[in-house]
């Protein structure tokens, strides 16, 4: 069992890459190139229900030092999101997001809320429940419905907890350290990014700039089948100083509003 926060890291990162293996192959091609490759911050999904929302999922992060330090809304994606710092900077920066349910049609409503009464009694209040995978059943026809709606709420009812994505900070690397150079190295190498928006989110003037690849596809299980789905996608972000001198430790809902698309179905 998972008790600690450093294990909780190291569990999320190995789940990560197991079913985002290009995760580690970029990781490790920087690290190739002499580059110091850290992670900025860890991305998770949820639903706001009172069993598993972002309150719940926050609990470990925030008895092992973290701080909560900013909310965002993304009207068009109905989503709500925090995000947390641990005290030593060191560590990455957790941003969790959640699906608005009540700005959905009943039917998807109640879908969600048959999927989280198959989680076991207290489960959620695990240390590690945040990288647990998927805790209910589900079959290929309840997640093509969710996909009408919510491709968001499709990936949560697939996936269950696990990261979403991790986060190269682009300010620790040296020959990379401009996010078009990193952008043009990656593409040449053979890695897809999301341009939904533009390869690169956001800008200096906004303090901080995106891009990310696409999501692999993956197989997964489901009650009745397999089906071949956007999984995971690995992030890089450049941050700038703000007029105290610090650098920025925020996010822009503008931009993280198509990072959110990296795993749309099609893309």
């Amino acid at each position: 069992m998972v008790k600690t926060l450093p294990a909780l890291l190291d569990k999320m990162w190995s789940d990560y890459i197991a079913i985002n293996p290009l995760a580690q192959k970029i990781f490790d091609l920087l690290s190739g190139e002499g580059e110091k490759v850290l992670n900025d911050h860890i991305a998770l999904r949820t639903f706001n229900h009172p069993r598993v929302g972002i309150d719940v999922l926050a609990k470990p992060f925030l008895e092992s030092g973290y701080e909560y330090k900013g909310d965002y809304h993304f009207t068009e994606k109905k989503l709500y999101a925090k995000h947390y710092e641990h005290t030593d900077h060191s560590k990455p920066k957790i941003f969790i997001s959640e699906l608005k349910l009540e700005e959905f049609s009943p039917n998807l409503r109640s879908t969600i809320e048959n999927l989280i009464k198959q989680i076991p009694a207290g489960a959620e209040a695990a240390f590690d429940f945040v990288s647990g995978g998927r805790p209910w059943k589900i079959a290929t026809k309840t997640y093509h419905e969710l996909m009408k709606e919510s491709d968001y709420a499709a990936w949560v009812a697939a996936f269950g907890y696990r990261p979403n994505h991790f986060t190269v900070f682009i300010n620790e690397l040296r020959k990379y350290s401009d996010i078009k150079v990193l952008n043009e190295f990656l593409k040449s190498k053979g890695f897809k990014l999301n341009s939904s928006g533009g390869e690169i989110k956001g800008s200096q003037e906004v303090l901080l700039e995106q891009s990310s690849t696409l999501a692999n596809n993956v197989e997964v299980k489901f009650e009745d089948g397999t089906l071949n789905i956007p999984a995971c996608y690995y992030e890089f972000a450049k941050r700038y100083p703000t007029k105290e001198g610090k650098l920025y430790q925020g996010f822009v809902a503008a931009s993280a509003d198509k990072i959110f698309e990296s795993t749309k179905v099609g893309q």
